[in-house]
């Protein structure tokens, strides 16, 4: 094996037991060190590596991820009628977990198992929202909103709590790697760049909302279940943080933003 396939290995099979002390029991179990070598989606090299492997920012930007997301009307709608996050927020999130550390990390054929997996679960996952228009999860445009939200929220989360100097170029490069995933499950038009992804939710804020789902959403958020009792502190500290993550306009949306400090 070369140099690079073993240091390749060696980063992933670190990177696999942090993942799957996270996402153990939430869907197929993926072996992040076979075939030796093979760089998956991505590669050694790629910024999303970086961002997606730091599990405190990952795990805070997932609330506020989650959170945008609802924002959505049509978004919400599918999750409100075919996600058991009611009932079992912990398995919703570590299933969001799998897929984006498989797509990440894992080999090339399991990334793309996963990918294949989502897209055939989309295809059931349609409705009409309470204001009469009809979704499908597998809706091209709903697809880039999805993902938008997902990839903001992550490097955010990156910037804030690990590496605040991460450079413009890198960004960039970073909504770049991450469209790939995207445009393989359906979406369309994806920003691949920083500019492009401001602009872009410049472009759907007059299409966001929060509703009386949306604050159920964080209801259950809000009250998840710990393993012990003593880690309920670190629940609500995770839930603000997530919150604080989010974009002035959006807190203000959902009725979370904090006034500002009187000089």
């Amino acid at each position: 094996m070369s140099d690079q396939a073993t240091l390749v290995t060696r980063v992933r099979s670190s990177i696999a037991r942090g993942i799957t002390s996270l996402t153990t029991g939430s869907g197929p179990t993926l072996d992040y060190s076979s075939p030796p070598g093979d760089p998956g989606l991505f590669g050694l090299d790629a910024i999303c590596w970086k961002v997606h492997a730091d599990f405190t920012s990952m795990m805070t930007s997932g609330i506020s991820a989650l959170l945008l997301q609802t924002l959505h009307p049509l978004a919400l709608a599918g999750v409100w009628d075919h996600s058991t996050f009611r009932t079992d927020i912990l398995g919703r999130l570590r299933r969001t977990a799998t897929f984006i550390a498989g797509t990440t990390f894992g080999n090339r054929r399991d990334a793309l198992a996963l990918i294949e997996r989502v897209r055939r679960i989309h295809l059931g996952v349609t409705g009409t929202a309470p204001d009469g228009r009809p979704y499908r999860a597998s809706d091209a445009d709903l697809l880039t909103w999805v993902h938008v939200a997902e990839v903001t929220s992550f490097l955010e989360g990156y910037l804030r709590y690990v590496n605040p100097g991460l450079s413009e170029a890198d960004q960039d490069r970073y909504f770049e790697e991450t469209a790939l995933v995207a445009r393989l499950l359906g979406a369309r038009d994806v920003p691949i760049t920083r500019a492009q992804v401001d602009a872009y939710l410049a472009v759907m804020r007059p299409q966001l909302h929060a509703s009386e789902r949306t604050q159920e959403v964080i209801r259950v958020l809000k009250s998840a279940p710990t393993p012990s009792i003593v880690m309920k502190p670190a629940r609500v500290l995770v839930f603000n943080a997530g919150v604080d993550l989010l974009p002035d306009w959006a807190q203000t949306m959902l009725g979370r933003k904090r006034p500002a400090n009187p000089s």
